[in-house]
Formats: C-alpha cells, sequence, structure tokens
C-alpha cells in the first residue's frame, strides 16, 4: 500500500527543542514500501547489507541476533543470547558485529558470517544504540550524549552532546549512519532526529506520525514503539520500523518545513 503522510506537528517535548526562529527542517516521508516483519521481534538494532537486514532483539530470554530475507521478514540466520543479557544496538563493523547489551556492561563482537561470538568488550553505563561509518562506531546510551569509540578496540575516544537550538535532546536510542549524518530514534517518540556527527547538532526532524497507527503495533502494547533504522547505501533506500512492529517500511522523506 503506497500513501503520503506530512504532518508538521511533533511531540511536545521536540517542540519545546526548538524555536520556529531557527526553523529546523521537518520531514514528512511516503511509504514506497512495506515489508513483513516478526511481530514477535523486540527490534533493537537493524543494518542492511547486500539484500539482507541484520537485527537484533530484546528482553531477557528472548534477545537474538537475526539474518531477514527483505522480502519476506523471514529469519534465516539466528543466535540467541544468554537470558541474562538483554540485546540491545547492532554495528556491521568489517565483517564484525559488534552488539551491545542494555545494563549488564558488556558487548559481543560476533562473527558477521557464522553469528559465533568472537570476543566481548566493556563499556560503563547503559547500551541502547549502535552504528559505524567504519571509521568509528557511536554508541548511544538513553541519554543526550553519543559515545565514539574505536572500530578496533572499542574503547570510548571521546563523547558528542545532542542538541537542538542549545537544549539536550534525550532518549537517543537506535542509531544509523546516512549519508554522513546520524540518524536516532527518540525513544518513546515516533520521530527521528538527523544530527551531524561532527557537532551534535540537530539538523533535521523526520516526524513519523501515523507511519503505523498504534493499535496496529504489537497488540497495542506501550513497549511497541518505533525502533530500527536501516540504510542501503548503494540503492538509496531508507527503512524503518519498531518494537512489535508487523511491518518494516521502505520511505521517501519529504521536506515540509524549516530552511
Amino acid at each position: 500500500m503506497f500513501k503520503t503522510v506530512i504532518t508538521s506537528a511533533l511531540a511536545g517535548l521536540l517542540l519545546a527543542a526548538h524555536a520556529a526562529s531557527a526553523a529546523i527542517p521537518v520531514y514528512g516521508f511516503f511509504v514506497k514500501n512495506a515489508y513483513p516483519h516478526d511481530p514477535q521481534a523486540f527490534t533493537q538494532g537493524l543494518v542492511y547489507k547486500d539484500g539482507f537486514f541484520y537485527e537484533s532483539t530484546g528482553l531477557n530470554g528472548r534477545s537474538s541476533l537475526r539474518k531477514v530475507e527483505l522480502a519476506t521478514g523471514k529469519v534465516l540466520q539466528k543466535t540467541d543470547a544468554s537470558k541474562e543479557y538483554f540485546g540491545e544496538g547492532i554495528a556491521l563493523v568489517h565483517g564484525e558485529i559488534d552488539w551491545l547489551t542494555w545494563t549488564t556492561e558488556t558487548g559481543f563482537v560476533m562473527d558477521a558470517k557464522t553469528f559465533k561470538e568472537k570476543r566481548r568488550f566493556k563499556y560503563k553505563g547503559e547500551g541502547w544504540g549502535l552504528t559505524s561509518d567504519a571509521k568509528a562506531v557511536y554508541m548511544s546510551d538513553g541519554s543526550a550524549f553519543i559515545r565514539i569509540l574505536d572500530p578496533k578496540t572499542l574503547e570510548e575516544k571521546k563523547r558528542i552532546q545532542v542538541t537542538a537550538d542549545g537544549k539536550p535532546i534525550s532518549y537517543l536510542n537506535e542509531l544509523e549512519m546516512v549519508e554522513g549524518e546520524l540518524f536516532a530514534n527518540i525513544w518513546g517518540q515516533d520521530v527521528i532526529a538527523r544530527i551531524d556527527p561532527a557537532s551534535g547538532k540537530v539538523v533535521g526532524w523526520i516526524d513519523l506520525t501515523d507511519l503505523l497507527p498504534p493499535a496496529r503495533r504489537g497488540a497495542a502494547s506501550p513497549d511497541a514503539v518505533l525502533n530500527g533504522i536501516a540504510y542501503d547505501a548503494k540503492g538509496k533506500r531508507l527503512f524503518v520500523t519498531g518494537k512489535l512492529w508487523p511491518k518494516l517500511f521502505e520511505i521517501e522523506l519529504i521536506r515540509i518545513q524549516g530552511r
């Protein structure tokens, strides 16, 4: 089903973050394609590569790393995390998948082909989202800060604070690098922030209100929020989904407001 959705109303949290005079651009969306998505998948991380999605799911006892077929949503390969781990974001880096966990301060480096664990890494605090541009790995922890990690050692090198007109934007969740910008889900909101990774400034908002009505999300679970961004750099395709969503969408962005 194809449809165009253009809305200018952002959640109150984000509207308060920028004044009209600043005119941070706001983007609506056009749905180009909709694909099946496992409605039991508590999506935490999403990456596209060579025609497939790599997806991490959360919840203790249900966390997994998966390779998923785009057209059908079929899980082609899967490994489960031990039940003490709550899976979070992932990043594909040089033939490996870096995989965060939520509160156990432990990450896994998995072989991208076999899904076998190669080694582990440590970090302080919570793990939320993860992405990479090959030169660096970017990690969110639910705060307004994004950590920048060395892609080989995964040691933290520095942090940037994400701001909109000087005001910090918290609850940064799943991350994706798109044409040199960091795209970040804002937990609990139908909004994606477009972030300049050098300065941390929000350079655009993507309003995904009504992409999938709440009544159609995971039996209307309050946890079935927008979460999951993947980008096909070769095909210039942007994909989004959510936790417990039965659909994954390919969307095209349409600027509707701002400079």
